[in-house]
Protein backbone atom coordinates (compact mmCIF):
# COMPACT_ATOMS: atom_id res chain seq x y z
CA UNK A 1 0.00 0.00 0.00
CA UNK A 2 2.48 2.68 1.15
CA UNK A 3 6.23 2.74 0.77
CA UNK A 4 8.48 3.51 3.68
CA UNK A 5 11.03 6.22 4.41
CA UNK A 6 13.86 6.39 6.90
CA UNK A 7 12.77 8.07 10.11
CA UNK A 8 14.85 11.18 10.69
CA UNK A 9 13.40 13.20 13.57
CA UNK A 10 14.77 16.67 14.32
CA UNK A 11 17.44 16.75 16.99
CA UNK A 12 16.20 19.96 18.61
CA UNK A 13 12.65 20.90 19.55
CA UNK A 14 11.65 24.26 18.01
CA UNK A 15 11.10 27.08 20.54
CA UNK A 16 7.55 27.46 19.21
CA UNK A 17 6.62 23.88 20.15
CA UNK A 18 5.50 24.57 23.73
CA UNK A 19 3.13 27.50 24.12
CA UNK A 20 1.62 28.65 27.42
CA UNK A 21 -1.58 30.41 26.38
CA UNK A 22 -2.87 31.36 29.86
CA UNK A 23 -1.47 34.72 30.97
CA UNK A 24 -1.53 33.67 34.63
CA UNK A 25 0.12 30.27 34.14
CA UNK A 26 3.86 29.90 34.76
CA UNK A 27 6.32 27.08 35.28
CA UNK A 28 7.20 26.82 39.01
CA UNK A 29 10.81 27.77 39.78
CA UNK A 30 11.08 26.71 43.43
CA UNK A 31 13.56 23.79 43.34
CA UNK A 32 11.84 22.18 46.32
CA UNK A 33 8.47 22.05 44.58
CA UNK A 34 7.67 19.60 41.76
CA UNK A 35 6.56 21.00 38.42
CA UNK A 36 3.06 19.65 37.71
CA UNK A 37 2.33 17.11 35.00
CA UNK A 38 1.49 19.06 31.86
CA UNK A 39 4.45 21.40 32.25
CA UNK A 40 7.23 18.84 32.66
CA UNK A 41 10.41 19.11 30.59
CA UNK A 42 9.50 15.93 28.69
CA UNK A 43 6.26 17.64 27.64
CA UNK A 44 7.86 21.00 26.90
CA UNK A 45 10.78 19.52 24.95
CA UNK A 46 10.15 15.89 23.85
CA UNK A 47 13.56 15.60 22.16
CA UNK A 48 15.54 16.58 25.27
CA UNK A 49 17.64 13.61 26.37
CA UNK A 50 19.13 14.82 29.65
CA UNK A 51 18.44 17.38 32.33
CA UNK A 52 19.88 18.59 35.63
CA UNK A 53 17.32 19.23 38.35
CA UNK A 54 16.82 18.83 42.12
CA UNK A 55 15.25 16.19 44.32
CA UNK A 56 12.05 16.95 46.19
CA UNK A 57 11.42 13.71 48.09
CA UNK A 58 12.41 10.05 48.30
CA UNK A 59 10.74 7.14 50.05
CA UNK A 60 10.53 3.37 49.88
CA UNK A 61 7.76 2.48 47.44
CA UNK A 62 4.44 1.32 48.83
CA UNK A 63 3.71 -0.51 45.56
CA UNK A 64 4.63 -4.24 45.50
CA UNK A 65 5.48 -4.06 41.82
CA UNK A 66 5.46 -1.78 38.83
CA UNK A 67 4.12 -2.69 35.41
CA UNK A 68 6.29 -1.85 32.43
CA UNK A 69 3.45 -0.23 30.48
CA UNK A 70 1.44 1.22 33.32
CA UNK A 71 -1.65 -0.85 32.54
CA UNK A 72 -3.53 -3.57 34.31
CA UNK A 73 -4.69 -6.65 32.47
CA UNK A 74 -8.27 -7.86 32.52
CA UNK A 75 -7.21 -10.66 34.86
CA UNK A 76 -5.17 -9.31 37.71
CA UNK A 77 -2.40 -11.65 38.76
CA UNK A 78 -0.67 -11.62 42.14
CA UNK A 79 2.31 -9.31 42.05
CA UNK A 80 5.64 -11.12 42.16
CA UNK A 81 7.87 -10.49 45.14
CA UNK A 82 10.30 -7.63 44.37
CA UNK A 83 13.86 -8.75 43.71
CA UNK A 84 15.35 -5.44 44.92
CA UNK A 85 14.12 -2.41 46.87
CA UNK A 86 11.98 0.03 44.91
CA UNK A 87 12.06 3.74 45.68
CA UNK A 88 9.65 6.53 44.79
CA UNK A 89 11.60 9.64 43.88
CA UNK A 90 9.95 13.00 43.15
CA UNK A 91 12.03 15.60 41.29
CA UNK A 92 11.53 19.28 40.61
CA UNK A 93 11.47 18.54 36.86
CA UNK A 94 11.97 15.51 34.65
CA UNK A 95 12.38 14.34 31.07
CA UNK A 96 11.03 10.89 32.00
CA UNK A 97 7.38 10.84 30.99
CA UNK A 98 4.89 9.37 33.48
CA UNK A 99 2.18 7.21 31.93
CA UNK A 100 -0.87 9.03 30.63
CA UNK A 101 -3.10 9.67 27.62
CA UNK A 102 -2.86 6.01 26.65
CA UNK A 103 0.94 6.29 26.46
CA UNK A 104 3.15 4.04 28.64
CA UNK A 105 5.82 5.57 30.82
CA UNK A 106 9.41 6.18 29.84
CA UNK A 107 12.40 4.48 31.43
CA UNK A 108 15.62 6.29 32.20
CA UNK A 109 18.54 6.92 34.52
CA UNK A 110 19.08 9.21 37.50
CA UNK A 111 22.62 10.38 38.32
CA UNK A 112 23.23 11.35 41.94
CA UNK A 113 25.77 13.93 43.08
CA UNK A 114 28.38 11.21 43.72
CA UNK A 115 28.16 10.08 40.06
CA UNK A 116 26.27 6.87 40.80
CA UNK A 117 23.61 5.74 38.30
CA UNK A 118 20.10 4.74 39.40
CA UNK A 119 17.69 2.87 37.12
CA UNK A 120 14.21 4.33 36.66
CA UNK A 121 12.04 1.39 35.65
CA UNK A 122 8.73 3.28 35.56
CA UNK A 123 7.20 6.69 36.14
CA UNK A 124 3.65 7.38 37.23
CA UNK A 125 1.45 10.35 37.89
CA UNK A 126 0.33 10.67 41.49
CA UNK A 127 -2.30 13.39 41.53
CA UNK A 128 -0.60 16.08 39.48
CA UNK A 129 3.03 15.09 40.06
CA UNK A 130 5.43 12.68 38.41
CA UNK A 131 6.91 9.92 40.57
CA UNK A 132 9.99 7.98 39.47
CA UNK A 133 10.25 4.32 40.49
CA UNK A 134 13.90 3.51 41.06
CA UNK A 135 15.01 -0.13 41.31
CA UNK A 136 18.13 -0.45 43.46
CA UNK A 137 21.08 -2.47 42.21
CA UNK A 138 22.68 -5.05 44.53
CA UNK A 139 25.47 -2.64 45.46
CA UNK A 140 23.06 0.22 46.23
CA UNK A 141 21.25 0.70 49.53
CA UNK A 142 18.27 2.65 50.78
CA UNK A 143 20.21 4.82 53.27
CA UNK A 144 22.48 6.14 50.51
CA UNK A 145 19.44 6.83 48.33
CA UNK A 146 17.76 8.86 51.09
CA UNK A 147 20.92 10.93 51.45
CA UNK A 148 21.56 11.43 47.72
CA UNK A 149 17.92 12.23 46.92
CA UNK A 150 17.27 14.42 49.95
CA UNK A 151 15.32 17.65 49.27
CA UNK A 152 17.43 20.09 47.26
CA UNK A 153 20.05 17.54 46.18
CA UNK A 154 21.25 17.96 42.59
CA UNK A 155 20.14 15.10 40.34
CA UNK A 156 20.86 14.37 36.69
CA UNK A 157 18.06 12.85 34.62
CA UNK A 158 18.66 11.12 31.29
CA UNK A 159 16.79 8.79 28.98
CA UNK A 160 19.85 6.88 27.84
CA UNK A 161 19.93 5.08 24.51
CA UNK A 162 17.29 2.53 25.49
CA UNK A 163 15.03 5.17 26.99
CA UNK A 164 15.25 7.46 23.98
CA UNK A 165 14.49 4.62 21.56
CA UNK A 166 11.42 3.84 23.65
CA UNK A 167 10.46 7.55 23.75
CA UNK A 168 10.89 7.92 19.98
CA UNK A 169 8.74 4.85 19.33
CA UNK A 170 6.01 6.09 21.66
CA UNK A 171 6.04 9.56 20.09
CA UNK A 172 5.83 8.16 16.58
CA UNK A 173 2.87 5.92 17.40
CA UNK A 174 1.06 8.49 19.55
CA UNK A 175 1.39 11.33 17.04
CA UNK A 176 0.40 8.94 14.25
CA UNK A 177 -2.74 8.03 16.19
CA UNK A 178 -3.72 11.71 16.44
CA UNK A 179 -3.15 12.09 12.70
CA UNK A 180 -5.03 8.91 11.81
CA UNK A 181 -8.01 9.69 14.05
CA UNK A 182 -8.25 13.20 12.61
CA UNK A 183 -8.20 11.90 9.02
CA UNK A 184 -10.78 9.21 9.77
CA UNK A 185 -13.10 11.77 11.33
CA UNK A 186 -12.73 14.53 8.72
CA UNK A 187 -12.56 12.41 5.56
CA UNK A 188 -14.68 9.38 6.46
CA UNK A 189 -16.78 10.71 9.37
CA UNK A 190 -15.68 7.76 11.51
CA UNK A 191 -15.06 8.53 15.16
CA UNK A 192 -12.25 6.91 17.14
CA UNK A 193 -13.69 5.29 20.26
CA UNK A 194 -10.40 4.21 21.83
CA UNK A 195 -6.83 3.35 20.95
CA UNK A 196 -3.94 1.28 22.30
CA UNK A 197 -0.23 1.93 22.23
CA UNK A 198 0.83 -1.72 22.29
CA UNK A 199 4.25 -3.05 23.24
CA UNK A 200 6.96 -2.72 20.58
CA UNK A 201 7.05 -3.94 17.82
CA UNK A 202 3.38 -4.98 17.55
CA UNK A 203 1.03 -2.77 15.51
CA UNK A 204 -1.02 -0.27 17.50
CA UNK A 205 -4.73 0.09 16.83
CA UNK A 206 -7.64 2.50 16.91
CA UNK A 207 -11.07 1.23 17.84
CA UNK A 208 -13.84 2.37 15.50
CA UNK A 209 -17.62 2.18 15.60
CA UNK A 210 -17.73 0.47 12.20
CA UNK A 211 -15.53 -1.39 9.78
CA UNK A 212 -13.84 0.22 6.80
CA UNK A 213 -13.79 -0.96 3.23
CA UNK A 214 -10.42 -1.50 1.48
CA UNK A 215 -11.12 1.68 -0.49
CA UNK A 216 -11.72 3.67 2.71
CA UNK A 217 -8.52 2.33 4.27
CA UNK A 218 -6.57 3.30 1.16
CA UNK A 219 -8.14 6.77 1.20
CA UNK A 220 -7.26 7.33 4.87
CA UNK A 221 -3.70 6.13 4.36
CA UNK A 222 -3.20 8.26 1.26
CA UNK A 223 -4.54 11.39 2.95
CA UNK A 224 -2.47 10.85 6.10
CA UNK A 225 0.73 10.37 4.12
CA UNK A 226 -0.04 13.41 1.96
CA UNK A 227 -0.03 15.47 5.16
CA UNK A 228 3.17 13.71 6.29
CA UNK A 229 4.94 14.61 3.05
CA UNK A 230 3.86 18.20 3.52
CA UNK A 231 5.69 18.12 6.85
CA UNK A 232 2.89 19.59 8.96
CA UNK A 233 4.23 20.97 12.25
CA UNK A 234 3.05 20.00 15.71
CA UNK A 235 2.86 22.20 18.78
CA UNK A 236 1.33 22.09 22.25
CA UNK A 237 -0.87 24.74 23.86
CA UNK A 238 -1.03 24.76 27.65
CA UNK A 239 -3.56 26.60 29.76
CA UNK A 240 -5.06 26.50 33.19
CA UNK A 241 -7.71 23.85 33.51
CA UNK A 242 -11.27 24.89 34.19
CA UNK A 243 -12.13 22.89 37.33
CA UNK A 244 -15.77 22.67 36.22
CA UNK A 245 -14.81 20.78 33.05
CA UNK A 246 -14.86 17.05 33.65
CA UNK A 247 -14.72 15.58 30.16
CA UNK A 248 -12.69 16.52 27.09
CA UNK A 249 -13.53 15.54 23.52
CA UNK A 250 -11.36 13.06 21.69
CA UNK A 251 -10.60 9.33 21.61
CA UNK A 252 -10.32 7.90 25.10
CA UNK A 253 -9.52 11.33 26.47
CA UNK A 254 -10.87 12.60 29.74
CA UNK A 255 -9.71 14.02 33.02
CA UNK A 256 -8.96 11.26 35.53
CA UNK A 257 -10.71 11.64 38.85
CA UNK A 258 -7.36 11.75 40.66
CA UNK A 259 -5.85 14.42 38.39
CA UNK A 260 -5.00 17.51 40.44
CA UNK A 261 -2.49 19.22 38.17
CA UNK A 262 -4.77 21.99 37.02
CA UNK A 263 -3.13 22.10 33.56
CA UNK A 264 -4.77 21.40 30.22
CA UNK A 265 -2.59 20.50 27.23
CA UNK A 266 -3.87 20.58 23.67
CA UNK A 267 -1.77 18.92 20.97
CA UNK A 268 -2.14 20.70 17.63
CA UNK A 269 -1.20 19.27 14.24
CA UNK A 270 -1.11 22.33 12.03
CA UNK A 271 -4.34 22.57 10.04
CA UNK A 272 -5.28 18.98 10.85
CA UNK A 273 -6.19 18.36 14.46
CA UNK A 274 -6.57 19.83 17.95
CA UNK A 275 -6.82 17.27 20.70
CA UNK A 276 -6.39 17.40 24.50
CA UNK A 277 -3.53 15.06 25.42
CA UNK A 278 -0.78 14.81 28.04
CA UNK A 279 1.54 12.57 25.98
CA UNK A 280 4.81 13.35 24.26
CA UNK A 281 4.64 14.16 20.54
CA UNK A 282 7.09 14.86 17.74
CA UNK A 283 7.33 18.54 16.74
CA UNK A 284 6.60 17.57 13.13
CA UNK A 285 4.94 14.73 11.27
CA UNK A 286 7.67 14.95 8.61
CA UNK A 287 8.77 11.41 7.62
CA UNK A 288 6.22 9.92 10.01
CA UNK A 289 4.89 7.67 7.29
CA UNK A 290 1.72 5.82 8.22
CA UNK A 291 0.86 2.30 7.16
CA UNK A 292 -2.60 0.86 7.79
CA UNK A 293 -2.99 -2.90 8.00
CA UNK A 294 -6.00 -3.88 5.88
CA UNK A 295 -7.16 -6.59 8.28
CA UNK A 296 -9.58 -5.49 11.00
CA UNK A 297 -10.62 -7.26 14.18
CA UNK A 298 -14.30 -7.19 15.12
CA UNK A 299 -15.18 -6.83 18.80
CA UNK A 300 -18.55 -7.68 20.30
CA UNK A 301 -19.58 -6.40 23.70
CA UNK A 302 -22.77 -6.57 25.71
CA UNK A 303 -23.75 -3.00 24.81
CA UNK A 304 -22.09 -2.33 21.47
CA UNK A 305 -19.80 -3.66 18.77
CA UNK A 306 -16.70 -2.11 17.23
CA UNK A 307 -13.65 -2.93 15.13
CA UNK A 308 -9.93 -2.42 15.53
CA UNK A 309 -7.89 -0.90 12.73
CA UNK A 310 -4.18 -1.61 13.14
CA UNK A 311 -1.45 0.79 12.06
CA UNK A 312 2.33 1.15 12.01
CA UNK A 313 4.65 4.14 11.80
CA UNK A 314 8.21 5.20 12.57
CA UNK A 315 10.59 2.51 13.89
CA UNK A 316 7.78 -0.05 14.07
CA UNK A 317 7.02 0.35 10.39
CA UNK A 318 10.69 -0.07 9.45
CA UNK A 319 10.96 -3.13 11.72
CA UNK A 320 7.76 -4.57 10.24
CA UNK A 321 8.92 -4.10 6.66
CA UNK A 322 12.37 -5.51 7.43
CA UNK A 323 11.01 -8.62 9.16
CA UNK A 324 8.34 -9.12 6.49
CA UNK A 325 10.93 -8.89 3.72
CA UNK A 326 13.18 -11.35 5.56
CA UNK A 327 10.32 -13.81 5.96
CA UNK A 328 9.30 -13.43 2.32
CA UNK A 329 12.87 -13.94 1.10
CA UNK A 330 13.29 -17.00 3.32
CA UNK A 331 9.99 -18.46 2.11
CA UNK A 332 10.93 -17.82 -1.52
CA UNK A 333 14.19 -19.69 -0.96
CA UNK A 334 12.38 -22.65 0.59
CA UNK A 335 9.87 -22.69 -2.26
CA UNK A 336 12.66 -22.34 -4.87
CA UNK A 337 11.03 -19.39 -6.58
CA UNK A 338 11.17 -15.61 -6.73
CA UNK A 339 9.36 -13.51 -4.13
CA UNK A 340 6.52 -12.52 -6.52
CA UNK A 341 5.77 -16.21 -7.16
CA UNK A 342 5.48 -17.15 -3.45
CA UNK A 343 1.66 -16.87 -3.20
CA UNK A 344 1.15 -19.00 -6.32
CA UNK A 345 3.70 -21.59 -5.17
CA UNK A 346 2.21 -21.76 -1.67
CA UNK A 347 -1.26 -22.26 -3.16
CA UNK A 348 0.14 -25.08 -5.26
CA UNK A 349 1.67 -26.73 -2.18
CA UNK A 350 -1.61 -26.39 -0.28
CA UNK A 351 -3.55 -28.03 -3.10
CA UNK A 352 -1.02 -30.87 -3.31
CA UNK A 353 -1.24 -31.32 0.47
CA UNK A 354 -5.03 -31.56 0.28
CA UNK A 355 -4.75 -34.25 -2.40
CA UNK A 356 -2.14 -36.15 -0.39
CA UNK A 357 -4.30 -35.96 2.75
CA UNK A 358 -7.32 -37.26 0.83
CA UNK A 359 -5.23 -40.13 -0.56
CA UNK A 360 -3.99 -41.02 2.94
CA UNK A 361 -7.55 -40.96 4.26
CA UNK A 362 -8.72 -43.27 1.47
CA UNK A 363 -5.84 -45.68 2.06
CA UNK A 364 -6.43 -45.66 5.82
CA UNK A 365 -10.13 -46.44 5.25
CA UNK A 366 -9.13 -49.34 3.00
CA UNK A 367 -6.54 -50.57 5.52
CA UNK A 368 -9.01 -50.24 8.41
CA UNK A 369 -11.51 -52.41 6.51
CA UNK A 370 -8.82 -55.02 5.85
CA UNK A 371 -7.75 -55.13 9.51
CA UNK A 372 -11.41 -55.35 10.56
CA UNK A 373 -11.88 -58.33 8.22
CA UNK A 374 -8.79 -59.97 9.69
CA UNK A 375 -10.15 -59.54 13.21
CA UNK A 376 -13.58 -60.82 12.20
CA UNK A 377 -11.97 -63.91 10.70
CA UNK A 378 -10.62 -64.78 14.12
CA UNK A 379 -14.14 -65.36 15.46
CA UNK A 380 -14.95 -69.04 16.25
CA UNK A 381 -16.78 -70.73 13.37
CA UNK A 382 -19.28 -72.57 15.59
CA UNK A 383 -20.26 -69.67 17.78
CA UNK A 384 -18.59 -68.72 21.05
CA UNK A 385 -17.09 -65.41 22.04
CA UNK A 386 -14.31 -63.38 20.43
CA UNK A 387 -11.82 -61.75 22.84
CA UNK A 388 -8.58 -60.41 21.40
CA UNK A 389 -6.15 -57.49 21.28
CA UNK A 390 -4.14 -55.92 18.48
CA UNK A 391 -1.22 -53.50 18.87
CA UNK A 392 0.08 -51.23 16.09
CA UNK A 393 3.03 -48.92 15.57
CA UNK A 394 1.78 -45.71 14.01
CA UNK A 395 3.34 -42.23 13.94
CA UNK A 396 0.14 -40.56 12.80
CA UNK A 397 -1.20 -37.66 14.86
CA UNK A 398 -4.66 -39.19 14.39
CA UNK A 399 -3.90 -42.73 15.59
CA UNK A 400 -7.09 -42.90 17.68
CA UNK A 401 -9.18 -41.92 14.66
CA UNK A 402 -7.66 -44.81 12.71
CA UNK A 403 -8.42 -47.26 15.52
CA UNK A 404 -11.98 -45.93 15.56
CA UNK A 405 -12.25 -46.57 11.82
CA UNK A 406 -11.20 -50.19 12.43
CA UNK A 407 -13.83 -50.62 15.13
CA UNK A 408 -16.54 -49.10 12.95
CA UNK A 409 -15.65 -51.40 10.05
CA UNK A 410 -15.59 -54.44 12.35
CA UNK A 411 -19.01 -53.67 13.86
CA UNK A 412 -20.42 -53.21 10.35
CA UNK A 413 -19.04 -56.56 9.18
CA UNK A 414 -20.29 -58.24 12.36
CA UNK A 415 -23.82 -56.96 11.75
CA UNK A 416 -23.73 -57.90 8.05
CA UNK A 417 -22.72 -61.45 8.91
CA UNK A 418 -25.78 -61.87 11.10
CA UNK A 419 -23.62 -63.23 13.92
CA UNK A 420 -24.88 -62.98 17.47
CA UNK A 421 -21.63 -64.11 19.07
CA UNK A 422 -20.34 -61.75 21.79
CA UNK A 423 -17.02 -60.01 21.19
CA UNK A 424 -14.53 -57.76 22.99
CA UNK A 425 -11.61 -56.17 21.15
CA UNK A 426 -8.81 -53.95 22.46
CA UNK A 427 -6.78 -51.95 19.93
CA UNK A 428 -3.66 -49.99 20.89
CA UNK A 429 -1.22 -47.84 18.93
CA UNK A 430 2.23 -46.48 19.87
CA UNK A 431 4.71 -44.24 18.00
CA UNK A 432 7.80 -45.86 16.53
CA UNK A 433 10.24 -43.90 18.70
CA UNK A 434 9.05 -43.95 22.29
CA UNK A 435 10.18 -41.91 25.29
CA UNK A 436 8.91 -41.39 28.80
CA UNK A 437 6.62 -38.68 27.40
CA UNK A 438 5.23 -40.76 24.50
CA UNK A 439 1.51 -41.43 24.24
CA UNK A 440 -0.04 -44.78 23.39
CA UNK A 441 -3.75 -44.67 22.55
CA UNK A 442 -6.04 -47.51 23.57
CA UNK A 443 -9.51 -48.27 22.23
CA UNK A 444 -11.84 -50.87 23.76
CA UNK A 445 -15.07 -51.87 22.01
CA UNK A 446 -17.40 -54.81 22.33
CA UNK A 447 -20.90 -56.19 22.25
CA UNK A 448 -21.41 -55.81 25.99
CA UNK A 449 -21.35 -52.39 27.61
CA UNK A 450 -20.47 -53.74 31.04
CA UNK A 451 -17.55 -55.80 29.75
CA UNK A 452 -16.15 -52.75 27.95
CA UNK A 453 -16.46 -50.71 31.13
CA UNK A 454 -14.81 -53.43 33.22
CA UNK A 455 -11.80 -53.59 30.89
CA UNK A 456 -11.54 -49.80 30.89
CA UNK A 457 -11.53 -49.68 34.70
CA UNK A 458 -8.88 -52.42 34.78
CA UNK A 459 -6.70 -50.43 32.36
CA UNK A 460 -6.99 -47.45 34.65
CA UNK A 461 -6.07 -49.45 37.74
CA UNK A 462 -3.28 -51.64 36.40
CA UNK A 463 -1.71 -49.54 33.63
CA UNK A 464 -2.68 -46.03 34.73
CA UNK A 465 -4.41 -45.39 31.41
CA UNK A 466 -6.32 -42.10 31.49
CA UNK A 467 -9.63 -42.26 29.70
CA UNK A 468 -13.31 -43.03 29.72
CA UNK A 469 -16.22 -44.00 27.58
CA UNK A 470 -19.88 -44.72 27.26
CA UNK A 471 -21.77 -47.77 26.06
CA UNK A 472 -19.83 -50.15 23.81
CA UNK A 473 -16.73 -47.92 23.42
CA UNK A 474 -13.95 -46.81 25.78
CA UNK A 475 -10.77 -44.95 24.87
CA UNK A 476 -7.77 -43.76 26.80
CA UNK A 477 -4.12 -42.72 26.70
CA UNK A 478 -1.08 -44.33 28.25
CA UNK A 479 1.97 -42.11 28.86
CA UNK A 480 5.40 -43.70 28.71
CA UNK A 481 7.12 -46.54 26.85
CA UNK A 482 4.68 -49.29 25.86
CA UNK A 483 6.38 -52.70 25.76
CA UNK A 484 4.58 -55.81 24.62
CA UNK A 485 6.32 -57.94 27.23
CA UNK A 486 5.15 -55.62 30.00
CA UNK A 487 2.10 -53.50 29.15
CA UNK A 488 1.02 -55.97 26.47
CA UNK A 489 1.25 -58.85 28.94
CA UNK A 490 -0.73 -56.90 31.52
CA UNK A 491 -3.43 -56.23 28.94
CA UNK A 492 -3.51 -59.92 28.01
CA UNK A 493 -3.99 -60.79 31.67
CA UNK A 494 -6.91 -58.36 31.89
CA UNK A 495 -8.60 -59.95 28.88
CA UNK A 496 -8.03 -63.46 30.31
CA UNK A 497 -10.27 -62.50 33.19
CA UNK A 498 -13.15 -61.51 30.92
CA UNK A 499 -16.03 -63.95 31.11
CA UNK A 500 -19.12 -63.77 28.89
Amino acid sequence: MATTATLSPPSVTPPTYHRIVSPTLAIPTDPLQPIPVGLLACQRDPLLRELTTTAVSCRVSQSPSVRSNGREGKKKKPAPAPTAPLLEVVLHDTIIFPEGGGQPADVGILTSSDGDLWDVVEAKRHGGHAVHYVRLKPEQNVDDAFRLFSPGAVVGVSLGDQGFRRRLDHMCMHTSQHLLSAVLETRLHVETLAWSLTAYPAPCYVELARGLSPEEIATAQEEANRLVFEGRSVHVEVEELDPTVKVMSGPSVGIPSNYTGGVKRTVVIDGVDRNPCCGTHLPSIHNLQLFLLPNMEALARATTSSVRLYFLAGPRLITHLTSTHTLLTSTASIMSCGAPQVPERVQQVVEERKKATKRVEDLEAELAAAIASEIAACAPREGGELVLRRHRTDDSATALAFLSAISTAFVSKHVESGSTSPYLVVLSSSPSAQTSASTTVVLVFGSGDQKVKDVGEALKAKLNVKGGGKGPRWSGKFTGVWKDGREGAALAAILESVKF
